[in-house]
């Protein structure tokens, strides 16, 4: 059903600087959060000792085959068996039958770590990671985080952790093998796409901080404001970057999605809301049987200074939302290179002993009525990172000397050509001509000069790389021209 039944706005907050909203009653409650950490997982079932009698029809024939199993499993099975985990494995196995990568059933100790990623800081490596065809698959590492700094990439597959597999796990069973208690180490096995053999990564662990925005003023008046994650105080936050960029005399915006997986659906709402014009539309959500609900701006204090908007692919759900209202209702340009693609929303309920499901109760459709799930977001000018930026992880723990050979070595005789350094041929052969060129890097960071690869020379080349790939932001750089030219 393509006619629009209702119009909907988002709900009311303290007014800010850039935000005028009215309040409004949510859609039964329920569309409350988009969830990126995807997995496999449940819809509810109990199990009660009261019998039915058998007077009364069955309204649920369909559950006869489960009653009687469920009922013969406890009373004849040769060993004692958990009931709690009988029904834990029912409501698994019929949310695997929907094929859902962000349909869930979350234990008490995983609904735990699902309320923690999304309103408290956490400790682990900062991944938000989504179950893909039997496999873990990162969406987007969290900035700053120990999996930013060992560049991990959207769209690696982690295989193992600490030598376990992770094959046909649920998101949120990873999740708990991958997490851990700051300054604990976990070793990770990486598939990454161009990659013949696994990337191993080892990591330690650390606290995932609750900022999710960071503002710097650039040259010329062009502030540069990142938003990292869609969490409860992400707008707030956006807010204040906007007031202080103000007062540094801001002229124009960046405004960088880019690895933002997504998380709240109110903050994004919210956000889009700053730059799309009172009554334009935000998004579309279509229910099962085809009925929409538009949502509209009630903005009449948008910002109107040039913005140009960065994503990629690890722009994910909220942040897609975001980039297409702003897209195509204000007609904001987006820079980068194609998004995500998460078109669905969920909702989720905490049952009484702590467990959790969160289960796909919708679409969301852009402004013009697209559906962007599995397409992404097509920028308006497409800009790529340098070649260099996908240099995979080198160990630190491991060592490298004359006559060794690998595919880190290869890549870190990319990473010393692109940094100043002549290696040679990067030819993965650790030769005399890359010893030379670690003891000159070696010499020029105040390094013990032994020509050999590990620990400190390792990090030490790893974080040289990446900080030319933050001067040398060829997507960064675009939109800063496309804001100036909107100022001229």
């Amino acid at each position: 059903m393509d006619e629009e039944k209702s119009e909907k706005h988002p709900p009311k907050e303290e007014e800010g600087k850039y935000i005028r909203m009215k309040k409004f009653p949510f859609i039964m409650g329920i569309f409350l959060l988009i969830f990126l950490t995807a997995g496999i997982t449940t819809i509810a079932l109990t199990f009660g000792d009261e019998k039915v009698s058998s007077i009364a029809p069955n309204p649920y024939s369909e559950f006869d085959k489960l009653y009687s199993t469920y009922d013969t499993i406890k009373d004849k099975f040769y060993e004692d068996v958990d009931e709690d985990k009988l029904v834990n494995g029912a409501i698994n196995g019929m949310i695997d039958a929907l094929g859902d990568p962000y349909s869930d059933y979350m234990n008490e100790e995983e609904a735990s770590s699902f309320h923690e990623s999304i309103s408290s800081s956490f400790e682990g490596i900062g991944a938000e990671i989504q179950e893909q065809d039997g496999q873990i698959m990162v969406v987007s590492p969290i900035k700053n985080s120990p999996a930013e700094k060992a560049g991990i990439k959207p769209n690696d597959i982690i295989l193992s952790v600490n030598g376990k597999s992770l094959e046909g796990l649920s998101a949120n069973e990873a999740v708990l093998k991958i997490r851990g208690k700051k300054g604990t180490k976990v070793d990770l096995a990486i598939q990454r796409a161009g990659v013949s053999d696994p990337i191993k990564v080892k990591l330690t662990r650390d606290t995932i901080p609750l900022e999710t925005v960071y503002a710097e003023m650039m040259d010329d008046g062009i502030a540069k404001i990142q938003v990292t994650s869609f969490s409860e105080h992400t707008v707030e936050e956006l807010e204040d970057a906007m007031d202080k960029m103000d007062k540094e005399g801001m002229k124009g915006m960046v405004l960088d999605l880019r690895g933002n997986p997504g998380g709240l659906l109110d903050q994004a709402w919210k956000m889009a809301s700053i730059f799309v014009p009172n009554g334009e539309k935000l998004l579309q959500i279509e229910y099962r049987n085809g009925e929409k609900e538009v949502y509209k701006s009630e903005n009449n204090g948008e910002f109107k200074k040039p913005v140009v908007v960065l994503v990629d692919d690890g722009s994910a759900s909220a942040s897609e939302i975001v980039a297409a209202a702003v897209s195509e209702s204000a007609h904001i340009p987006l820079v980068g290179v194609k998004t995500f693609g998460k078109g669905t929303m969920q909702t989720a309920t905490d049952f009484k002993d702590g467990s959790n499901f969160k289960y796909t109760a919708a679409k969301w459709l852009t402004p013009n009525g697209n559906w962007i799930h599995d397409k992404g977001i097509k920028p308006d000018i497409e800009v790529k990172l340098p070649d260099y930026a996908s240099l995979p992880y080198i160990s630190p723990d491991k060592e490298w000397k004359i006559e060794d050979s690998s595919n880190e070595i290869k890549a870190a005789e990319t990473m010393l050509k692109e940094t100043g350094y002549n290696p040679g041929k990067a030819d993965g052969f650790y030769d005399a001509a890359t010893a030379e060129a670690v003891k000159k890097f070696q010499a020029d960071h105040d390094l013990k000069e032994t020509g050999v690869l590990k620990d400190e020379t390792t990090v030490s080349l790893m974080q040289e790389l990446r900080d030319k790939i933050s001067k040398n932001d060829t997507q960064m750089k675009r939109a800063v021209e496309e804001v100036k030219k909107q100022i001229k």
